[in-house]
């Protein structure tokens, strides 16, 4: 049997995982005002009973609808309207701006990208909350972190996220492997093994979120990361015209070319991945927790039930580095019923109605109290691992400007990974790009 050295697991020092964000200066081109609340008092009482939106992204599993079932069957005059946004993450946050701009009314409740929170509140699109109303010594502080601007809390932690690696762990024991791949080196090892297998005929070794949206520079930035370089330095300078970075652009681009990574997957979001890795396409994929459940599934409707593994996602010369996801449960500061608002806030995101969507959904949960209860470990086996993956994770820069700073990210990672430029090229441009929006 090939053997390598098993992941190491954490189960302390969660409260250590990520904390410092790297936090840009506001750029020029800002809409509306960069000056958050003055202090954590600023949050003020927020008034204001009645119906209520809550604006988020589709949610397949159906868990965000049942904790809202809960909500309205006991607040008749407090009903909540569930807003799904488009799939692609890029497309969400265009919306939700747009609704902001116009100060629209329609929006109550919105589930903002953790990396959206502090351009939210900047921009005062929404509303500082009160932290003696919501649980936050009992979650985990990095999620709080990720919640506040300038020390104040904008948001209510929903979920955290951390890169997995979802591994064919049935095929990879035909083809004599028993551990997961800790370097990219292996990993493209263990596929020329398993894709020799008669059973694997028709499958692809690898993917994760190429195509043009947040996922790409999630993608990008991990494997920068998992080479041993950054995005930006602690002075929140941009360091991508490196050797590390080219080296990690050139695995992408090298996976695309050599076949390792399947052409389609130009086109994957994490849906896309999910579909192809459950219907036995991919050998390896890298994705959130939230497909676990999909996975996981014993109702027939998971092929790989059964049959895959979950680790820390690969690096270049060891495990990687993961980038630190999750959501934030938010207040529009043009909401009408803002007092509703943030009791539903507080029913939503409470440690009850989170272990509820984590039996349903598998996201991760935000309390530290999950990552250590053995009757919950056991059942969510892959939480230890997602521990040590959010222990590692490094956080995408807390910038006013993230549109812009994203969208040139994603420009010139799609072109070399489609052979419009040359990764050194593409490189050497994106330093300049970013280099021009943090000297604003």
């Amino acid at each position: 049997m090939k053997q390598r050295g098993r992941e190491r697991r954490w189960v302390a020092g969660i409260a250590l995982m990520a904390t410092g964000a790297i936090v840009l200066s506001a750029c020029a081109g800002t809409t509306g005002s960069t000056s958050p609340a003055e202090s954590p008092s600023a949050a003020g009482k927020l008034e204001g009973r009645g119906p209520i939106q809550y604006v988020t992204s589709p949610d397949a599993s159906g868990a965000a609808q049942k904790s809202i079932d809960d909500w309205n069957a006991a607040h008749p005059d407090e009903k909540v309207e569930l807003v799904e946004l488009p799939l692609d993450a890029d497309q969400q946050r265009q919306q939700l701006v747009q609704n902001a701009q116009v100060k629209g009314t329609s929006y109550s409740v919105l589930n903002l990208d953790v990396v959206w929170t502090s351009e939210f509140a900047a921009n005062r699109w929404i509303t500082p909350l009160p932290e003696d109303a919501l649980p936050v010594a009992q979650e985990i502080p990095a999620t709080v972190e990720a919640a506040k601007y300038r020390g104040v809390l904008y948001g209510a932690p929903y979920y955290t996220d951390g890169a997995l690696l979802y591994s064919r762990t049935d095929l990879m024991k035909k083809a004599g492997i028993d551990t997961p791949p800790q370097t990219w080196k292996e990993m493209q090892s263990d596929c020329k093994a398993v894709l020799a297998l008669p059973e694997s005929k028709g499958m692809s070794c690898y993917a994760g979120q190429f195509d043009k949206n947040e996922g790409l520079t999630v993608n990008f930035s991990e494997a920068v990361n998992s080479a041993g370089g950054s995005l930006f330095d602690k002075n929140g300078k941009p360091t991508v015209d490196t050797p590390e970075a080219l080296t990690a652009l050139n695995f992408l681009v090298d996976g695309f070319a050599s076949g390792m990574i399947p052409k389609d997957a130009i086109t994957f979001q994490e849906e896309q991945g999910r579909q192809a890795f459950q219907d036995g396409k991919l050998v390896f994929l890298r994705n959130w927790p939230y497909v676990y459940a999909s996975f996981s599934a014993t109702d027939g409707s998971s092929p790989v039930q059964g049959k895959f593994g979950v680790s820390a996602i690969p690096g270049e010369t060891g495990p990687g580095v993961s980038t630190l996801g999750g959501r934030n449960i938010t207040i529009s500061s043009f909401a009408k019923n803002k007092a509703t608002a943030l009791d539903f806030i507080t029913f939503f995101t409470s440690k009850d109605q989170e272990s509820k969507r984590l039996e349903l959904s598998s996201r991760a949960p935000v309390y530290s109290s999950f990552y250590e209860d053995s009757t919950v470990t056991d059942k969510y086996k892959y939480l230890p691992t997602l521990l040590t993956s959010l222990q590692n994770a490094q956080p995408r820069p807390k910038v006013v400007q993230y549109g812009t700073t994203t969208a040139a990210i994603q420009d010139e990672v799609y072109a070399a990974l489609t052979g419009d430029k040359k990764p050194e090229a593409a490189l050497t441009d994106l330093q300049k790009k970013l280099s021009e929006i943090t000297a604003g």
